[in-house]
């Protein structure tokens, strides 16, 4: 968080336009600072670095294919970003609720979900660790996707939006969440594909500090803007260990939208975990 030390509580003003790190940008590792991140200059270039044509041709039906295999019919979209998935799972007849911690993020994903499709979003603009308080109902399925899960740097913080996802499935509801491939980052240095997730051409994305406990992304813009996200480079194993841990009882890790990978080949994982209770067989 910045200088001013705002509470969890309170919001920024809308329509910021400069990011705020302060004088010792490394040192921003609060899991409430991407209030003071995704400014409304960033939102409004955001849909440069998807680009949605491009990130529907990359990831196929991969998440639709998978949660009609579970039979979902509601969706609760957490990290909904600028709207992409949740534009299309309501092209693919999805009941889908989007969430966001950033007002800035909402409003631009409802704006796009009339240009795509007149699509009106149920929007809600919610804080993941009181996620029961701000978003009423249960859901077939949460997705939590975006590299967004990265956002909240203590294990508190994670732990307690686990559990407010876990309470907020059905009995055989299923969490799908990525995150970026930290762990070869961290230990192979950093390259992309620039295929998958980010398939904006134009816009480069590439780390300006990483360490165990920080990773910091610089995006740079066709018209030479700049802009930051810190984030916490959470490694796969970790991931999964915390959803185990939580209650979560079945966890698939996909590679780049494929169940059979390399650990460092990946740009990003998808972590596919279902609540419902599996009986250990007897091997007996």
């Amino acid at each position: 968080m910045t200088a001013d030390h705002r509470t969890d509580n309170e919001q920024p003003e809308l329509g910021r336009m400069a990011q705020e790190f302060g004088d010792k940008p490394l040192d921003v590792r609060e899991s409430t600072h991407y209030k003071h991140e995704y400014v409304q200059t960033f939102v409004d270039k955001w849909d440069e670095l998807i680009d949605w044509k491009g990130r529907y041709e990359s990831e196929g039906k991969f998440f639709v294919d998978q949660l009609r295999q579970r039979n979902v019919r509601s969706v609760l979209d957490v990290a909904t970003g600028t709207g992409f998935h949740s534009v299309r799972l309501l092209e693919e007849g999805f009941d889908t609720v989007s969430a966001d911690g950033s007002a800035e993020m909402l409003a631009k994903a409802f704006a796009n979900g009339m240009k795509y499709g007149g699509h009106i979003l149920r929007v809600v603009q919610a804080d993941w660790r009181w996620l029961n308080r701000d978003v009423h109902g249960e859901y077939d399925a949460i997705i939590c996707l975006g590299n967004s899960f990265t956002h909240l740097f203590s294990e508190r913080d994670r732990r307690k939006a686990l559990a407010e996802f876990y309470a907020m499935l059905k009995h055989d509801g299923v969490l799908i969440l990525d995150q970026r491939n930290y762990d070869s980052i961290l230990d192979n240095g950093f390259s992309s594909k620039h295929q998958y997730y980010y398939c904006g051409e134009d816009v480069v994305a590439e780390p300006e500090h990483m360490d165990e406990g920080l990773a910091r992304f610089k995006y740079t813009f066709p018209d030479k803007s700049e802009y930051h996200l810190n984030m916490f480079p959470l490694r796969k194993d970790y991931t999964r260990r915390l959803m185990h841990e939580v209650g979560f009882q079945h966890i698939e890790t996909y590679g780049d939208f494929q169940s059979t990978y390399r650990d460092e080949e990946p740009d990003f994982f998808v972590h596919i975990a279902e609540k419902a209770y599996r009986e250990e067989v007897d091997p007996s």
